[in-house]
């Protein structure tokens, strides 16, 4: 038994992107909160949310990984971008519960120049102003490529994050295969080591997602660019082996590989047979 599925588009309604997974054979999804890029989010309906819901329960789906905009930097150089990212923040949060016990997945964001520890502060005290003890949402932080300014690109630095975070509790870590790869976190080789090393430093118990993707790049080139499963330099085997490791169980795989419909079902199919 796994839980894989992909990222689905929520134009049609939350209940569609149910119904659209059932479809593809997987038991649970990704949806971006609001446009991928930014601009306004879609209005969620407490009647759409039910049905969604009940289809989650009836279906016995896995948790959700919603995604944050792209856009949504709460590091920023910039006071306004910083604002505007609280913002986003704030009212994603809020609409997520209506989809209780699911998590909220987001790039930590890139420092622009003010340094790794100015990062952490601000991204740290983002989520102090957001984040309160009766919330039904997980918030989960993404681990990233490394590239540029770009935050999360080491283990240590999520820890940060979180060591730095009042309510916790709230707070998980969602695995990114090629940005861990590219990062410089040899899965291919070593597995068990990343997994040991991520559980020193963060805790295996606060791995709640996996974003399962291969790599166009080698390790540690900290480029970010998502390949579709077995063509990259992760390949089939490790990326099997991800899949099937115990330590990963009972967690949600989303795929964000570079595909069309099709090739989400076949991948989703691809996965289950690796079981």
């Amino acid at each position: 038994m796994i839980y894989i599925g992909c990222h689905l588009s929520v134009s049609k309604g939350y209940a569609a992107m149910g119904e659209t997974m059932v479809g593809f054979g997987g038991n649970t999804f990704a949806f971006f909160t609001r446009n991928p890029r930014g601009g306004k989010s879609k209005d969620l309906l407490p009647e759409d949310a039910a049905a969604l819901l009940e289809l989650l329960d009836r279906k016995q789906f896995g948790p959700l990984v919603a995604h944050g905009s792209y856009t949504m930097n709460l590091c920023a150089a910039k006071t306004e971008t910083r604002e505007n990212g609280l913002d986003m923040l704030q009212k994603d949060l809020a609409r997520m519960e209506a989809l209780p016990g699911n998590y909220y997945n987001f790039h930590p964001g890139s420092h622009v120049g003010q340094g790794a520890e100015a990062g952490i502060a601000l991204i740290a005290d983002a989520l102090n102003q957001n984040l309160w003890p009766e919330m039904q949402t997980t918030v989960l932080l993404e681990t990233m490529a490394g590239k540029g300014s770009e935050m999360g690109g080491t283990f240590e630095e999520l820890r940060e994050i979180i060591d730095r975070v009042e309510h916790r509790d709230h707070l998980g870590v969602c695995l990114d295969t090629c940005h861990v790869w590219d990062a410089g976190y040899d899965l291919v080789n070593d597995l068990d080591g990343v997994l040991t090393e991520f559980d020193r430093v963060v805790g295996l118990e606060r791995l709640c997602a996996v974003h399962l993707n291969d790599s166009k790049n080698d390790c540690g080139s900290h480029k970010d660019r998502h390949e579709k499963l077995g063509l990259g330099y992760l390949g089939e085997d490790a990326l099997k082996r991800i899949v099937t490791h115990p330590a990963l169980q009972g967690k949600p795989f989303i795929l964000e590989t570079p595909n069309d419909d099709a090739g989400y079902i076949r991948e989703i199919r691809m996965v289950q047979d690796w079981m």
